[in-house]
């Protein structure tokens, strides 16, 4: 990593009035900042990545997600045909669940349907429409914040309270560390994930320009629908075999089955401002996705109109609709245990 020279005049951990809700909520912006000039920016309505700043050289800075200057921008977003979920934190359930509905200790729970006739990313008003207090937050090297959100049994049908965290760190490596931590008043399903669209270019330009690589052997096999069958499939001689770093493709939108080691998960390669994301994840899964289209109904930061590879989300998880196959890495959050996930986005600036 290169050293940049970036006067700190801000302290670690900011904040400015972002918003109201219609409930009067306050928003706030949270903005954090380390030693090498990096800036990461959270809002409390849903626990949102609102931008992520990484240094490119001595004097110029990318913002590497995707989002919006303003509240209400991230509130309509939801009304659009395709909701974007920029930098949003997704649960209770990230991802799709069959019929929306699960069997659990014998029972059978129906959830609400929000996507045809499934569940996904948590129902009709997920984690990412909700507000997060904060509880804390750090001004060491390594600044951090943490979000609490308590949902209320059967929110969304889902059993149990869960009262759970998320906590992000900035770390003087410019690494953007993400934890979740939660637990439950009774047995549950659990399955967060951050869903930032990252573009190391910046707003304006493609993915499809940047390198990706997946540290995967495997796929799940979904339904026309996207719901997975059950099944496998290899990526040997696959389009979608990204062992070998290529091209990000201009669409995807497809769970990556990971090993369980402290390997790169996958990673992102931008030749034209040389900088390389490298994702590490305790999840057994990356949910890959190109996507960003606003449909010209709401504009981007800096004035822009997203389309449809203006960003590439990797969305760190258990498998979707696990808790309809047993052989799948369980979901399932015991009463009394706590869920645990992190990841990590490491930013290196590089010479090719």
């Amino acid at each position: 990593m290169q050293k940049n020279h970036y006067s700190q005049t801000e302290t670690p951990v900011f904040s400015k009035f972002f918003g109201n809700l219609a409930d009067g909520n306050e928003v706030l912006l949270f903005t954090l900042c380390n030693k090498n000039g990096a800036e990461l920016s959270v809002i409390n309505y849903g626990a949102t990545i609102t931008s992520l700043k990484i240094p490119i050289s001595e004097t110029k800075k990318v913002d590497v997600v995707l989002g919006f200057d303003t509240l209400e921008d991230y509130l309509y977003s939801f009304d659009l045909a395709s909701a974007p979920y920029f930098g949003t934190t997704v649960g209770r359930f990230a991802g799709r669940i069959n019929n929306a509905k699960f069997s659990l200790n014998e029972t059978q729970i129906h959830l609400n349907k929000n996507h045809g006739n499934h569940n996904i990313h948590g129902g009709n008003s997920g984690f990412s429409r909700k507000f997060w207090k904060v509880i804390s937050t750090s001004n060491t090297d390594n600044p951090s914040i943490t979000f609490r959100y308590i949902s209320e049994n059967n929110e969304e049908n889902f059993p149990g309270e869960l009262a759970i965290n998320v906590t992000y760190t900035l770390s003087d490596n410019n690494e953007l560390i993400v934890e979740y931590s939660a637990i439950s008043t009774e047995d549950t399903i659990v399955n967060c994930t951050q869903h930032s669209y990252f573009n190391l270019d910046g707003q304006a330009d493609a993915v499809t320009n940047q390198t990706l690589f997946v540290n995967s052997k495997q796929i799940l096999e979904t339904t026309l629908a996207n719901i997975p069958t059950g099944n496998f499939v290899n990526l040997n001689d696959h389009k979608f075999d990204f062992s070998i770093p290529k091209k990000a493709p201009d669409q995807i939108d497809n769970t990556f089955v990971l090993e369980n080691n402290d390997e790169v998960k996958a990673s992102l390669l931008s030749e034209k401002n040389k900088l390389k994301m490298s994702v590490f994840t305790n999840q057994p899964a990356v949910h890959i996705y190109v996507g960003g289209n606003c449909s010209n109904q709401i504009k981007g930061k800096e004035n822009t109109n997203y389309h449809a590879q203006s960003g590439i989300c990797f969305e760190t998880q258990k498998y979707p609709d696990a808790p309809n196959h047993s052989h799948f890495p369980s979901a399932v959050l015991k009463k009394g245990e706590t869920y645990h996930h992190k990841t990590t986005f490491k930013f290196e600036n590089i010479e090719l």
